[in-house]
C-alpha cells in the first residue's frame, strides 16, 4: 500500500470523525451516553464509506513449491516393433510409472512422437514415420520456461524432418537417450535412396537413379534387377565390398502406353542376411500423352516472368516459354496458354490473332499497362483509369467454385502493385481472390477467371508475384505450395472443360507411408458451394475385390477423407453426393513401401552425441537399472519454492459492506428504541 493511500485513509478517518461529532455533539444531554455511541455508529458508517471510495489494494503474499517435469518422449513408430524393442519400451515405462521415489521427486509427463507428437502414455508402436525434429521444436515450446529433463525412448532412426542432432539444441534441457536396439553390425545389401520423376511423356524413355548400399567385409557379389509386374525390364550386376560400399545405378525405362505403371526395384539378397525388406522398392510413373506449353508473353524485363516460369514448370506435365508479343503472333498454335504481362499497344496483332482463335488466356495487370489500349481490346471487362498506384493485400475467397484452393497462408503474402480502380465486367466471372486495402477486404477481385463460348481468361491485377512466391518459401521451406497453387490456375485457364458440380483432388499413387488425403468440392446448380450435402467414397481392392465405403468430413470450405488405413494395392473409387445423385469415378494405386522397416540398428552414434551435448547421459535399454538412481540423485532437479503474489482491492471484501449495514442497523434500532426517531 502506497503512503498516498495511507495519507487518504488518515484524512478519511478525520472527516468521519468530524462529521459523526457535528451530527451528535449538540444532542440532547440527557442521552450523553447514547450519543457516544451514535457518534461512534455514524463514524464506522462513514469511514466504511471513505474506504471503499479510496479503494485501498493489500498484497497477499503466498509461499508454495513446485516439482521439476520429467518430460518421457516415446517413440511410437513401427520401427520398434520391427527391432523388437516394444515389450522392453513398455516393460522400461511401467518401471516410471510403479516408481514411487520418481513420482515424489518429478511431475512425469507422458508424450510419444512419430507423424506427430502427442500429450499420451497410450503407445501402440503403429506409425508409419519418425520426426523427432517435430518433437524437439514443439516440447522445446512447451517447457521452454520450466525445468523439464527428458527420458528419450527411441532407436534414433529419423525418416522425416531436419537432423534431430542439430534441431535437439533448442531443448535447452539434459536429455537422456533410452537406446532401443544394439550395436551389433550386420552384413547387409540396401537400397538407400531411389529418384524418379512422377510423370513421362507418351512414346519417350524416362529415367531412373538408385542408390545402392553396402554394410559388411568381404567383397560380395549380387544382381539389381527391376520388374514391371512379374516382367524383368533391367537387370544388371553389382559389385560391392567394404570399400567400394556404395554404387549408383542409372537406367531408362520405356514409357510405351498412357496410364499408371508401377515398378519394383530388387537388388538380390545375400546369403543369411537378416533384412531383406530394405533390398526392394517399388516407385510408380504416370504415362501422359502430352504437355501443357504455355507461353509467358511480354515486352520488357521483370522479376515475375522468371516467377512465371520456374512455378509453372515445376510441374512437369507443363513447359513454359518467355516471348516477346511480335514472336508469338506467329506461334499461336504452338501454346494451350497465353499469359500476358503487362499488354501494351505491341500487343494487337497477338490478341487479334488470340481472339480469332479463341485462346485462353491470363492477363497480368501493372503500373505498365496501357489501360486505354486494353480497354479497347478487352470485350469482358474495362478497368477504370485514375492514373493512380495502389498496394493491394488479397483476402482468399473460400467459395471460389472453379477448383479446390487450400490456404497457402495468404494473409502472410506482401501487397501486389497495380492501378488505382475498379474493373466491371459485361459477364459473369468468380474472383478467386479478392482486393484488401488497408485491411478492409472488398469485392473487387485481385485474380479472378470468367469462361465465355469455350474460352476461358484469368484477370490477375497486380505486379510483383514474384514477392509471393519467395514468401511462400519463407513460410514453409518449399516452393511447392505456392507453385501447386498457380499449377491449378495454369490447368484450369489451359483447359477448356466444362464446369462440374462435383470437384475432386487426389493423386494417381501414393507412397505407403504418406497419407492418402482426397479432397473434393461440390456446388449447387448455381454453383455456390454446398455445405449441406453428404459426400461418399466406395473404394474397391481391384486385387481383392474387396469394397469398402467412407464418409467426408466437412473442412471449411471442403470436403475430406483419409483414406490412409488402406493397405498397398491398386484400387477404384466412386465418390457421390447422396443428395444431389452426382458421382465421379477414378483409380489410384498405394505403393507397398514401409519407410520404418529400413533399419537393422539403433543409431548410437546420433543419440550419445545429443547426450553429450545437453550435458545429459545415454543408456540402453538392457541396462536401465541406473537410470533413475541417477535422475534421483542429481541435485540438478530440486523442489523450486515460489513466491505468489495476489493484490486485493478493498472493494472485493464483502464483510465491510456488511459492517455499513450492520452500524446503520443498530444506531437505527437504538434511536427507535429511546424514542429518538
Amino acid at each position: 500500500m502506497s503512503s498516498l493511500t495511507i495519507l487518504y485513509i488518515i484524512i478519511a478517518g478525520i472527516i468521519a470523525l468530524f462529521l459523526a461529532l457535528f451530527l451528535y455533539k449538540h444532542k440532547n444531554n440527557s442521552h450523553k451516553t447514547l450519543n457516544y455511541v451514535f457518534t461512534f455508529l455514524r463514524f464506522i458508517t462513514i469511514f466504511s464509506v471513505l474506504l471503499l471510495l479510496i479503494n485501498p489494494k493489500f498484497e497477499h503474499v503466498s509461499y508454495y513449491t513446485e516439482k521439476p517435469n520429467l518430460i518421457v518422449a516415446v517413440d511410437n513408430s513401427t520401427s520398434i516393433k520391427y527391432l523388437n524393442q516394444d515389450k522392453n519400451a513398455l516393460n522400461f515405462i511401467e518401471t516410471l510409472t510403479n516408481n514411487k521415489d520418481l513420482q515424489d521427486k518429478f511431475n512425469i509427463d507422458f508424450h510419444t512422437f512419430g507423424n506427430t507428437v502427442n500429450n499420451s502414455d497410450s503407445i501402440g508402436f503403429s506409425e508409419n514415420e519418425t520426426n523427432l525434429d517435430n518433437m524437439f521444436n514443439k516440447l522445446s515450446q512447451v517447457y521452454k520456461n520450466t525445468t523439464a529433463p527428458m527420458l528419450l525412448i527411441t532407436d534414433g532412426n529419423q525418416t522425416f524432418g531436419n537432423d534431430y542432432q542439430y534441431t535437439s539444441s533448442k531443448y535447452k534441457q539434459p536429455i537422456y537417450p533410452i537406446i532401443l536396439g544394439d550395436t551389433i553390425t550386420y552384413t547387409d545389401l540396401s537400397i538407400q535412396q531411389l529418384n524418379v520423376n512422377k510423370y513421362a511423356f507418351l512414346k519417350n524413355k524416362f529415367p531412373v537413379e538408385c542408390i545402392l548400399l553396402y554394410n559388411g567385409n568381404n567383397a560380395v557379389d549380387s544382381r539389381f534387377d527391376v520388374y514391371s509386374e512379374k516382367n524383368l525390364v533391367y537387370s544388371q550386376p553389382i559389385n560391392l565390398s567394404k570399400k567400394n560400399n556404395s554404387t549408383v545405378v542409372n537406367f531408362t525405362l520405356p514409357a510405351n502406353n498412357v496410364g499408371v505403371y508401377s515398378y519394383k526395384a530388387t537388388i538380390v539378397p545375400l546369403e543369411k542376411e537378416k533384412n531383406t525388406i530394405n533390398n526392394s522398392k517399388t516407385f510408380a510413373v504416370e504415362v501422359i500423352d502430352q504437355k501443357t506449353n504455355i507461353a509467358i508473353v511480354s515486352d520488357f524485363d521483370h522479376p515475375d516472368l522468371g516467377a512465371f516460369k520456374k512455378s509453372i514448370e515445376s510441374n512437369e506435365q507443363h513447359t513454359a516459354s518467355i516471348i516477346k508479343p511480335n514472336e508469338a503472333e506467329n506461334k499461336i498454335n504452338d501454346f494451350q496458354l497465353f499469359i500476358l504481362y503487362q499488354p501494351n499497344n505491341s500487343f494487337k496483332k497477338l490478341i487479334e490473332a488470340l481472339n480469332t482463335e479463341n485462346k485462353n488466356r491470363l492477363v497480368v495487370i501493372g503500373t505498365k499497362t496501357d489501360l486505354n489500349f486494353l480497354n479497347s481490346v478487352s470485350s469482358f471487362y474495362k478497368h477504370e483509369i485514375t492514373n493512380q498506384i495502389e498496394d493491394y493485400f488479397l483476402a482468399l475467397n473460400s467459395s471460389y467454385a472453379p477448383f479446390i484452393v487450400d490456404d497457402i497462408e495468404f494473409e502472410t503474402f506482401p501487397p501486389l502493385k497495380s492501378n488505382f480502380g475498379e474493373v466491371t465486367f459485361s459477364i459473369p466471372f468468380e474472383s478467386l481472390l479478392f482486393k484488401k486495402v488497408r485491411n478492409i477486404t472488398t469485392n473487387q477481385p485481385l485474380l479472378g477467371t470468367f469462361e465465355s463460348n469455350k474460352h476461358r481468361e484469368g484477370l490477375l491485377l497486380g505486379e510483383n508475384i514474384w514477392q509471393w512466391r519467395a514468401q511462400s518459401f519463407l513460410n514453409s521451406k518449399s516452393f511447392s505450395e505456392f507453385d501447386g497453387f498457380l499449377g491449378k490456375i495454369i490447368q484450369y485457364l489451359a483447359s477448356n472443360k466444362r464446369k462440374d458440380r462435383l470437384n475432386l483432388d487426389y493423386e494417381s499413387f501414393y507412397n505407403g507411408t504418406n497419407g492418402v488425403i482426397f479432397n473434393a468440392e461440390f456446388f449447387d446448380k448455381n454453383y455456390e458451394f454446398d455445405a449441406r450435402e453428404t459426400l461418399v467414397i466406395k473404394v474397391k481392392d481391384t486385387i481383392s475385390k474387396e469394397e469398402k465405403t467412407f464418409p467426408f468430413i466437412l473442412k471449411n470450405n471442403l470436403y475430406q477423407v483419409d483414406l490412409s488405413s488402406l493397405p498397398p494395392s491398386d484400387y477404384s473409387f466412386t465418390v457421390s453426393a447422396t443428395n444431389g445423385k452426382i458421382s465421379k469415378s477414378g483409380t489410384f494405386k498405394i505403393l507397398e513401401y514401409n519407410v520404418e522397416q529400413q533399419f537393422l540398428n539403433a543409431n548410437v552414434t546420433k543419440l550419445e552425441q545429443i547426450a553429450t551435448n545437453s550435458s545429459g547421459n545415454s543408456y540402453f535399454i538392457a541396462n536401465t537399472n541406473s537410470v533413475i538412481t541417477d535422475l534421483l540423485k542429481d541435485n540438478r532437479y530440486q523442489f523450486i519454492q515460489k513466491e505468489s503474489k495476489n493484490t486485493i482491492p478493498l472493494v472485493d471484501f464483502k464483510y465491510l459492506l456488511f459492517l455499513i449495514a450492520f452500524s446503520l442497523a443498530i444506531e437505527w434500532f437504538l434511536r427507535k428504541y429511546n424514542g429518538l426517531i
